[in-house]
């Protein structure tokens, strides 16, 4: 009856709203929401934000219930007229905790944590946003799509994994549980979403992209206003204020920034053109720490001046550089659970026992699967477009690396070659390879007279 309700209310309202039913037999459900992000998406939430309001604690979702709650309120009539006046109570909340994904016992363990639905319906919280172990519609729906755009191979198979779902009962509360033989499966749509991420989502050209417009939207923050309720006006990030003025913030605003003649948007607007002419920020190089490191807007700050400063000994350049002139994009890549293995926290059931659930470890499943579950990367871009800046740049960044003794840069040799060999830790011996080239010795055996032995005949002599 709930699903029947929203699939009225918003065929109805034609809003962003929607849900679908499909299934002869049965109801396959899937609710999609208006995700409440703002123009560019996650650009929005993670990059521009924090920086707009001091790092203000504000997450999407927030932004999904208060638009949600908007379109009820501003359509409260018409609702009533089409005779959906009764979804409200308990259901609005449900919808709301959905939406949010909080976890399902977060909080005291004593006591349950939501009022939407009772325990008996703990397993409907892990559908839309499951906060548990990650498995949710959200991934199924963005890797199918993602994937078919980008031309990459989507290696997750969310029918077979429809087809093997169970509800079972775990230590009190119900959990969707699958197949004992799907956890190669699940391990898979994990590795897809880092595939998606490392190619996509992440890409170094697609940051570069994205750090340029949030640097125009910074500039252009107090200069572009919405009207929201009681003629009150909200720059771009108050918005999330008022959503009458929120819902109005869209991926328009980068041409309404660019075919602007304003002269207080001159800065933003030369940014914006540079990215449609396709001078964009250049990577200067990607790197790690040993450990992970705890990164805030000061520790970018304290980094960005150190790169001005890290100037190679040898060093012959006369270009003077500046810590505006960099940009630090610190990239965490996981499984979505940070360092934890999500698999962890799903439940299996096998086929002589599908009552009863159970808990399937890595090692259990394959020894080729991954020992860790999160890493931090650490990439540097440069503004200045011009030859020599962007050489002497990559040389500081290589001395910077060497300085805060994080990994050697990919191109480390061939950007800064008389700078690398003077790292010990920086060679490359492939420590704890098994191959010639980690093995001096042994690739020395393969040696005759500097040519590598013939190990198979390919043709037998007559």
């Amino acid at each position: 009856p709930l699903l029947k309700k929203l699939h009225s209310l918003c065929a109805n309202l034609q809003t962003g709203f929607k849900v679908c039913l499909t299934g002869p037999c049965h109801i396959n459900c899937y609710i999609s929401l208006s995700s409440g992000h703002g123009p560019f998406s996650h650009l929005f939430d993670q990059m521009f934000m924090p920086q707009a309001n001091g790092n203000e604690e504000w997450k999407h979702e927030d932004a999904s219930v208060q638009m949600f709650e908007y379109l009820l309120e501003e359509n409260r009539e018409q609702l009533t007229e089409m005779g959906n006046a009764e979804l409200e109570g308990n259901d609005l909340v449900f919808i709301k905790e959905l939406i949010r994904g909080v976890p399902l016992m977060e909080g005291s363990v004593e006591a349950w944590p939501h009022e939407g639905r009772g325990e008996v319906k703990s397993f409907l919280y892990e559908i839309v946003s499951n906060k548990q172990n990650g498995i949710d519609v959200d991934k199924f729906d963005y890797f199918a799509r993602d994937c078919h755009h980008l031309g990459l191979k989507n290696n997750f198979d969310h029918m077979r994994y429809f087809k093997f779902t169970r509800v079972i009962e775990v230590e009190g509360n119900k959990h969707i549980c699958t197949r004992d033989k799907e956890a190669g499966n699940l391990y898979d749509l994990f590795y897809t979403r880092d595939r998606l991420h490392r190619r996509a989502c992440q890409h170094k050209v697609k940051m570069s992209v994205d750090i340029m417009i949030k640097d125009a939207l910074l500039k252009a923050n107090n200069q572009i206003e919405f009207k929201g309720r009681d003629e009150q006006f909200f720059t771009i990030s108050k918005a999330k204020d008022d959503m009458k003025a929120y819902i109005q913030l869209t991926d328009y605003v980068f041409e309404q920034i660019l075919n602007s003649s304003s002269s207080e948007l001159r800065e933003a607007r030369e940014i914006l053109h540079n990215i449609v002419c396709r001078r964009l920020y250049k990577c200067l190089g990607q790197t790690q720490p040993d450990k992970t490191v705890t990164v805030s807007q000061e520790t970018i700050k304290i980094w960005e001046q150190e790169l001005s400063e890290s100037t190679p000994q040898n060093s012959s350049s006369a270009v003077s550089l500046q810590p505006q002139d960099f940009i630090v994009n610190v990239i965490v890549m996981d499984y979505g659970m940070k360092e934890k293995n999500p698999i962890n926290n799903v439940r299996f059931y096998c086929k002589n026992d599908p009552n009863k659930a159970i808990q399937i470890r890595k090692n259990q499943v394959s020894k080729l699967l991954p020992e860790h579950f999160a890493e931090q990367l650490i990439r540097v871009y440069f503004k200045k477009t011009d030859s020599e800046s962007l050489e002497a740049a990559k040389k500081h960044f290589i001395q910077w690396c060497m300085n805060k003794n994080f990994s050697k840069p990919q191109d480390g040799d061939i950007i800064a070659p008389e700078l690398t060999p003077l790292k010990a830790s920086w060679c490359n011996n492939n420590e704890g390879e098994n191959s010639d080239e980690a093995n001096p010795k042994e690739r020395n055996k393969n040696l005759v007279n500097g040519q590598k032995k013939i190990k198979t005949q390919l043709f037998k002599k007559n």
